[in-house]
């Protein structure tokens, strides 16, 4: 059974994503602990809320240089917040300078989006929505075009084609799964989004971390 670390920085549903971590199969722990932390064989880094409060907790628990060395070390999973904090740099809270993982912006979806019949679209992003995927370990068994739980008002806009690993239309197409090496991030909710989120948790906790 895979040993998993749910960071603990005072922000996201920890309960939630942890016990959708231990039914899909995982030994979960949350914590803050940077022993914990870099004992454990992986990672997952949640988040909901505003990005400049994260980076300041992250700062204060002296946690965002952490997760930065444990970056290159161990499969790492973003969810939510988490995988925006993994950019250069939001328009969030009048800009905010974020953990630089992927080179990128995180952006507001803008006012008077539509969809392809021309209904108005509301932000935020919230519901059931597709995701485009290409090949990777985490997809594995989760066909493109599978529906995920979305809640966001800002989405991820990587610098690198390369990063992206999977995309969603919502009045405008935008990354919603991200990954390079070892690291694996998604804008949706795996732990809201019923089997097809067990599955992609259940295929993170089986993946070495190479794509």
């Amino acid at each position: 059974m895979s040993s998993v670390v749910v960071i603990d920085y005072g922000m996201g549903n920890l309960h939630s994503i942890a016990k959708a971590l231990e039914h899909a199969g995982g030994r979960v722990e949350v914590s803050r602990d940077p022993a914990r932390i870099r004992a454990a064989e992986r990672l997952v880094f949640p988040g909901v809320g505003a990005i400049r409060h994260c980076m300041e907790e992250l700062e204060r628990l002296e946690l965002a240089e952490l997760i930065r060395e444990q970056a290159g070390q161990r499969p790492l999973l973003g969810v939510c917040l988490g995988m925006q904090a993994m950019l250069d740099f939001s328009e969030e809270n009048e800009g905010t300078r974020a953990l630089g993982l992927f080179p990128g912006r995180v952006r507001r979806f803008p006012q008077g989006l539509t969809d392809a019949a021309g209904t108005p679209l509301k932000v935020p992003h919230m519901g059931w929505n597709q995701v485009e995927t290409c090949a990777h370990p985490l997809w594995d068994g989760i066909a493109s075009g599978t529906r995920f739980y979305f809640v966001h008002s800002y989405y991820v806009d990587p610098a690198r084609a390369s990063d992206v690993r999977g995309w969603t239309e919502y009045g405008l197409g935008f990354a919603s799964a991200i990954g390079r090496d070892n690291v694996f991030a998604v804008q949706f909710h795996p732990e809201k989004s019923q089997q097809a989120g067990l599955r992609l948790l259940a295929n993170f906790l089986a993946w070495d971390g190479t794509a």
